[in-house]
């Protein structure tokens, strides 16, 4: 298995899609690797070279903010929306949804289960 990033990526996938398990890279971005390396995106991880996983750890380390660091930078500037207020901040903080979507019916990825309201069962109310 060859290790990128500090990530195992798999060996019998094609190494453009193989690239998207680092987080920070999609298909979009690891094609451009391929393409500014030179490397044909239809062949699978197992078949490249030595030489050619050692081309790509080192672009993707000098070019690409990818797993911890970009981690890092997101958590900071959610933060960084809490403390200073922003409208963005106040939903992050609430867990409800930040991008502007509707709340009264669905939301419920970020809202949580259904909490039921005034609904009593049968011992309570004896």
């Amino acid at each position: 298995m060859a290790r990128i990033a500090g990530v195992d990526i798999p060996r019998d996938k094609h190494i453009n899609i193989a690239l998207t398990y680092i987080y920070g890279i999609g298909k979009p971005k690891a094609n451009k690797i391929l393409e500014d390396l030179k490397i044909k995106k239809d062949l699978d991880t197992k078949d490249l070279s030595d030489g050619e996983i050692s081309k790509i750890r080192e672009y993707i380390e000098s070019n690409v903010k990818v797993e911890g660091d970009l981690r890092r930078e997101v958590t900071q500037n959610i933060k960084r929306l809490i403390e200073v207020n922003s409208y963005k901040g106040i939903r992050h903080k609430r867990g409800l949804p930040v991008r502007g979507q509707r709340t009264h019916t669905n939301a419920r990825t970020r809202k949580g289960k259904k909490r039921s309201v005034g609904v009593r069962s049968r011992s309570q109310t004896a």
